[in-house]
């Protein structure tokens, strides 16, 4: 690990904004799936919630240019409880769904804890998932089509919450929790040891400055 590699990644850390995050129900193309996880690494979310369904995402983890290894897969067994676990976390449900109530996407204050909800390719969120949504947002379309592609809107959506929340000021300081962020960065810098830790219910062991294990590394 050079030093150029430990600060960029350090940096990226410092970035990552844990109240914000998507929250995708049944997206079974992988290509659109995997756009999305990249364009979350790319604003700073480090956790997406997924309600798979019959869809199994982690098969299309290598279509994603290697953005599966900076961004976790949290999978809720139905819409219902993981609206209600993200909402028992202080978030705010937006659900990308055009109506005749929907807001422009530009018009939802981003820089609350937001999970942006979006649903299957051909038919958009559930109406299941619609009853658990505080707010439903579209995206202006002044040609034939209906809707842009899932993953499209995912990144306009994404950010334009980037640049509310870079006016703030939400990716001037860290905002990880510090054990998430040692947790992390750990898993981050050393993979193998963190996979040999989970498997063997061990915990990792310390690291230095550097990013250099210095506790001794679990054998067994």
């Amino acid at each position: 690990m050079t030093p150029e590699r430990l600060a960029r990644l350090d940096r990226v850390l410092a970035r990552r904004q844990p109240d914000l995050t998507i929250l995708a129900e049944n997206l079974h193309k992988p290509r659109n799936f995997s756009a999305v996880i990249r364009t979350c690494d790319a604003v700073g979310i480090h956790e997406v919630n997924v309600v798979p369904g019959e869809f199994h995402p982690r098969r299309h983890w290598h279509t994603s240019s290697g953005s599966e290894k900076w961004v976790e897969l949290r999978i809720h067994n139905d819409i219902g409880s993981a609206a209600e676990c993200l909402k028992a976390e202080g978030m705010q449900l937006v659900a990308a769904h055009p109506s005749d109530t929907a807001l422009h996407y530009r018009d939802v204050d981003y820089t609350r804890p937001t999970a942006l909800m979006l649903g299957t390719e051909l038919f958009g969120v559930s109406d299941q998932a619609l009853q658990h949504a505080d707010s439903q947002i579209s995206i202006p379309m002044e040609g034939m089509s209906q809707s842009l592609n899932v993953s499209v809107a995912c990144a306009l959506v994404l950010y334009e919450a980037h640049q509310q929340r870079r006016k703030a000021g939400m990716y001037r300081e860290a905002r990880l929790d510090i054990a998430t962020r040692d947790r992390l960065r750990f898993e981050w810098l050393h993979p193998q040891v963190a996979a040999f830790c989970r498997q063997k219910d061990h915990p990792y062991p310390s690291l230095d400055e550097a990013g250099n294990i210095t506790g001794p590394v679990p054998r067994g």
